[in-house]
């Protein structure tokens, strides 16, 4: 991150180090807002119009440009996203929560401005919607058509995220000695450790793979999942190869991604394994329910069976 001025790196710092603060999360910060600044020169004049919004330089914003900044200029920034940039209502609400972050830290902890002018940026409204995941069906045609270079590490992979529903970057972070007979544990969200247990299938997956995971000139020896290389593998590699393994299935990687495979495995769990909602979610490191409801609203079939049950539904006319 050496594109940013010294007060971005500054609070990039400040959530890492006092707040706590994942990498990935400081990272989104990092992308949120080096475009925010971008876009605040831009609307400044302060660069030529020509420039590629993209190849805007940021290293010279300073607290003087801060302190100019208002509401309405928030405002702006928010409609160019939406409008130039076709930011969807969740992206909008993470870059304004991403910006009143970093000016309550310039107003509230470091004072260097006297107002904080994001005190008023609402968050956008969120479209409900539901996540995109594979059938029952189409999942064994996944781990049906897994072949290549490494397969049983390929295979082991997609068999965790669709039994186990982690987070990507969970999976390739992935430690060895993580793993006690049918227990793993992962760091999630927060640095959070939560226990995940693994059943037979993913048991056996993990075996057949670890029999020709590489051991000599190893980079990483604790990584479970190896690249060619002999590296921890990285979560562009993994998204790469789950794209690569649902072509050649033959399905649709427009709406199927690597995280929705952790929506597959929440849907089936709660579709087919009649799992509590509390469980669901503690299996998928949410801190509130309310995120994991989004998967009780998948199943019309269940909804529609649940009022069959009922003992009145046999209930004679009048």
């Amino acid at each position: 991150m050496h594109d940013i001025p010294i007060i971005l790196e500054d609070f990039l710092n400040y959530l890492d180090t006092i707040k706590g603060k994942s990498k990935n999360t400081v990272k989104e910060y990092y992308y949120d807002l080096r475009t925010f600044l971008r876009f605040i020169k831009y609307r400044y004049r302060l660069v030529d119009r020509d420039i590629e919004f993209d190849e805007i330089d940021i290293t010279d914003v300073d607290i003087h440009i801060m302190k100019r900044i208002n509401l309405q200029d928030l405002f702006a920034y928010i409609s160019y996203v939406d409008k130039q940039r076709d930011n969807s209502s969740n992206t909008r609400a993470r870059k304004v929560a991403s910006i009143r972050s970093f000016f309550k830290y310039l107003h509230n902890i470091v004072k260097l401005i006297d107002e904080n002018p994001a005190i008023d940026l609402e968050t956008p409204k969120i479209t409900s919607r539901h996540p995109s995941y594979l059938t029952l069906e189409e999942s064994l045609l996944l781990l049906e058509n897994i072949g290549g270079q490494f397969p049983k590490r390929d295979y082991a992979i997609i068999m965790i995220f669709l039994n186990c529903g982690l987070r990507l970057s969970e999976l390739v972070s992935i430690d060895i000695n993580r793993i006690k007979k049918d227990t793993l544990t992962v760091v999630g969200k927060g640095n959070k450790e939560r226990t995940i247990y693994l059943n037979d299938s993913c048991i056996y997956a993990i075996d057949e793979y670890l029999k020709v995971r590489p051991r000599d000139g190893v980079k990483d020896p604790k990584a479970l999942f190896l690249s060619k290389r002999k590296n921890r593998l990285s979560i562009r590699a993994v998204q790469h190869l789950v794209k690569k393994h649902l072509e050649n299935a033959g399905l649709d990687t427009e709406k199927i991604s690597t995280h929705k495979l952790r929506h597959t495995a929440a849907t089936l769990m709660y579709k087919h394994g009649n799992v509590d909602i509390r469980a669901l979610q503690q299996i998928l490191g949410h801190n509130s329910v309310s995120t994991t409801q989004i998967y009780t609203h998948l199943d019309d079939d269940k909804l529609r069976q649940a009022v069959k049950s009922n003992p009145l539904s046999k209930s004679p006319k009048k």
